[in-house]
């Protein structure tokens, strides 16, 4: 890159570094995921849930917290997910409004970021 050319997009390097990064919030991810659908399954089969049965407000509201969060957890794996696609096609870190690069900072906070902080405030 010559003196005063903009960068505009990050190095296969660069890119190589934040799909480690990406690979590994997926793997804690889908872990915690795991998690949750084992705890899920567990209430569903548990004798003392099926004795109770509605009676208890208790179970329902802890068995739909864990579902809501089971939710946000997809909803976060299916980012990642986009995230690796946009780093393999090499338009990783670059912001959908502004179409500059978003900082490592940032990515490395919020790796499925596609708004620079810029865009983000100017909402």
């Amino acid at each position: 890159m010559g003196k005063g050319a903009v960068k505009t997009r990050y190095s296969d390097k660069e890119l190589t570094e934040f799909e480690k990064l990406i690979d590994d919030k997926l793997a804690e991810a889908k872990k915690q995921l795991e998690f949750y659908m084992s705890q899920l399954s567990d209430m569903a089969s548990s004798e003392d849930s099926k004795v109770r049965g509605l009676d208890d407000g208790i179970g329902t509201a802890e068995s739909e917290r864990i579902t809501s969060m089971a939710g946000r957890l997809k909803k976060h794996i299916s980012h990642l997910e986009n995230a690796k696609i946009r780093v393999q096609n090499k338009v990783y870190g670059i912001c959908r409004v502004t179409n500059k690069l978003i900082s490592k900072e940032r990515l490395r906070a919020v790796p499925h970021a596609t708004l620079s902080i810029e865009a983000k405030q100017s909402r």
